[in-house]
């Protein structure tokens, strides 16, 4: 089983790209984020014609995110209050959390706040989001101990090693020791593992570069887009890639998918 996800930052812009990379790599889910568009508006017909449903929770210009599913996924969850109740209605105002279960896991498509910049409303928001997450995952986890695959644009670059140059990164948004320790403590401590880092150790592999300073050309990236997996599912993953080949296109998205194998 394949599973990718794609910060696609916009999927009507980015429609023909998303296409063709899954007609080239016809992985069974496709996590995408930033769709931003509207329900009503998602180009269901295009995945259609590949055999793939699609399952949404956007809005317009802004955020979103979707499930693109070569087979039916059961049990769709859509925002934190899917899971949580409504009394996290505020954090889901943005849409970005959906979740199905496919082959019996359950996946979990997320779009993390960026935070804008350090000491801000955004970047507290993101904090508390963060949060939040925390207990939507805890919840799942005891709903369904064991089958649980989390990923998505997490804005969030883990360690020093997935920044180009991590010197005085530490003061920058996607850096800070906050927001670092915020993602441990909503994902890892829940005792999921970064898959990505099973098959490759080194550094200098990224899923996005700033559209500015030549950065792509250039390799001044960051590694934000994870995948995130309960331990069985972990010893089952035989493959983590980063394919930068959409990074190469012209008007591409700033970020290039991710893909675990199973």
């Amino acid at each position: 089983m394949k599973i990718a996800t794609w910060n696609v930052n916009s999927i009507r812009t980015r429609l023909s790209h998303v296409v063709n990379w899954l007609q080239e790599h016809p992985v069974d889910v496709l996590c995408l984020q930033e769709t931003k568009v509207v329900d009503e508006g998602f180009p269901r017909e295009a995945f259609i014609e590949l055999g793939y449903h699609s399952y949404v929770f956007g809005q317009k210009s802004y955020n979103g995110v979707a499930l693109l599913s070569r087979q039916l996924l059961t049990d769709v969850r859509l925002g934190f209050s899917g899971v949580l109740g409504k009394g996290v209605l505020p954090t889901d105002e943005q849409k970005r959390v959906i979740s199905g279960i496919a082959d019996g896991i359950r996946i979990v498509n997320l779009y993390v706040p960026n935070g804008s910049s350090v000491g801000s409303e955004k970047y507290a928001y993101k904090l508390k989001w963060l949060e939040v997450l925390h207990e939507y995952l805890k919840a799942l986890l005891a709903s369904q101990p064991g089958q649980l695959l989390v990923c998505g644009d997490f804005n969030v670059a883990l360690e020093d090693i997935d920044i180009y140059d991590p010197a005085g990164k530490e003061k920058e948004v996607m850096a800070t020791p906050l927001e670092r320790q915020a993602l441990r403590t909503s994902v890892l401590e829940l005792g999921l593992a970064d898959v990505f880092r099973k098959f490759t150790l080194e550094g200098g592999h990224f899923s996005w570069w700033d559209y500015r300073q030549a950065a792509f050309r250039r390799n001044l990236g960051w590694r934000i887009d994870h995948i995130y997996l309960t331990p069985d599912l972990y010893e089952r993953a035989i493959a983590c890639t980063i394919d930068v080949e959409p990074r190469k296109l012209e008007q591409p998205s700033d970020h290039v998918p991710v893909t675990v194998e199973l």
